[in-house]
This record gives structure tokens, sequence and C-alpha cells, in this order.
């Protein structure tokens, strides 16, 4: 029995993710449903492996060639989901965005509630690049909650806490400082789980009433005012991820003439 060849090229779900028409997950949900086609034919599975030479159309539009990996960072206000539907037809991040935005996808998730920093970009591998936990980026945060806390029941949150069977990692908090009937913590994960935050301070006694993302690993919110989109330099972006940069075409300089000097040695002419 010999083995069959691999397939060549890559698995369309990824060629779309690079793309950055959806990710894997949502590319193969828009497989299902019919509207993905390979050179004229609509597709109904997942599990087909195409290459430079096919033709992908989404909703009957061509995808191109991938674009050169881009970032934004995006200053999310509260009230706004993270996804790009929402089957309560609640407002959107992604119809939020400017117009003249690509297609972007979302590094991880803000909760409705929360706001801050939510980083964006147009490729697919960047994404996953990015939510892997064995990148392990420090994300930080402002963190409002009503009434105070302890140093010894943030301590529990420095040791690692598990709640509800779900172990989460040691975290950086700082107390800041009493408002009022609030109080202001500054507070660092590596993990990012599902309402980690929210949820290890209900396992301490305290509710969030704010929460504000301010940094994912490198990257800062700044002075940037909620709403607005800021792209990253590309320079940045290659600097941070690891990502080649494309060869830039090889512009051939023309000799400088001097007068009275040959084009081809810039020396003298010998008389």
């Amino acid at each position: 029995m010999t083995d069959k060849p691999t397939p060549q090229g890559d698995r369309i779900a990824k060629v779309l993710s690079r793309a950055g028409i959806a990710s894997r997950r949502e590319a193969e949900r828009m497989i299902g449903e019919g509207r993905i086609a390979v050179n004229g034919k609509t597709i109904d599975s997942p599990a087909l492996n195409i290459t430079d030479n096919d033709r992908v159309s989404v909703d009957g539009k061509h995808v191109g060639a991938p674009d050169v990996p881009r970032m934004w960072m995006y200053h999310k206000p509260a009230g706004l989901v993270t996804t790009e539907r929402d089957e309560r037809d609640r407002p959107t991040v992604f119809a939020a965005l400017p117009d003249n935005l690509p297609r972007v996808m979302s590094v991880g998730r803000l909760d409705i509630n929360s706001e801050g920093l939510l980083l964006l970009t147009n490729d697919g591998g960047v994404k996953r690049k990015l939510e892997l936990p064995s990148t392990g980026w420090l994300r930080r945060y402002r963190v409002r909650i009503n009434g105070s806390v302890s140093e010894a029941s943030l301590d529990k949150l420095r040791e690692g806490i598990s709640v509800e069977g779900i172990n989460y990692q040691p975290m950086t908090v700082t107390f800041d400082r009493q408002q009022g009937a609030n109080a202001w913590l500054t507070l660092s994960i590596r993990e990012g789980k599902n309402r980690e935050i929210r949820r290890v301070m209900e396992a301490i006694g305290v509710t969030v009433n704010r929460l504000i993302r301010v940094s994912y690993g490198p990257f800062q919110l700044g002075d940037l005012k909620q709403g607005d989109v800021e792209e990253m330099k590309s320079r940045v972006v290659r600097d941070q991820l690891g990502i080649e940069a494309p060869a830039a075409p090889v512009r051939k300089r023309k000799p400088i003439v001097r007068p009275g000097k040959t084009r081809t040695t810039g020396k003298k002419p010998v008389r």
C-alpha cells in the first residue's frame, strides 16, 4: 500500500485567513454557507488545498494575492461587541471602524463592557501569532472596582487563583488609589482567558465597574482617543513580529559627471 502524495498548496481556509478575508473558523463557516468558489465552482468542504494558480472568489468577488501584513491600534469604546456579526443585533466594533480601512480582524477580543486598546490586522498569520499562548505578551489594564480590597486578597491573584475549576496564572497587581466609593488598580496578565479579570475579581469579593486595556505587549494605547484608529509603522510591525520586509526594487544610481571628466571612469581624460 503506497502513501498518497501530499496535496500541493495550502488549505482554502488558511488562504482566506492569510488574505484577511476571515479567520479560519469563519472561513469554514462561509464555505458551509456556499459563499466560496474555486475556479468558478462553489465548494462545500474546507478539506481542499489550493495553489496560486487557482482562482478564489467570495460572494462572487475575486480574492487577490495577500496584501503586505499591516496592523492598527484601535481605542475601543465600551458598548461594542468584538465580532463582525452579532446574533442579538448589538453594535459591533467592525461596524464602527472607519470606511477607509481594508478588511481587518481583531487580535483577541474585549468584551462589550471593556474598553481600550484593541489590535487589528489584515493578516491571519499575524493574528494567530499574537494570540498564541506561547507568545505570552503582557496585557496591562486599568481596573476600577466598587469598594476596596486588601493586599491579602490581591496576594491571591499574585500567587495564581482557581475559579470554578479554571486555573489562572499569577498576575501583577498594584493598588493605585481609592476614589470615593471606588478604587483603581493596575493589573497585568499573560493569558487573557475569557472575562479573566472580571471573574478573578468576583472571586475575591469585588466587582469591576470599568476595565481599560492600556497595552498589549509592546503596543501602547497612549493618548489615542476613544473610537480612533492609528496604523502602526511597517518598520515597527516588522521589528516586533519578526516579519520579513518585502524586497525593495534595486535602483541604479546614475553616475555623477563633473565638467571635464568622462562618464565611464569619472577621471579626467588623458590628453
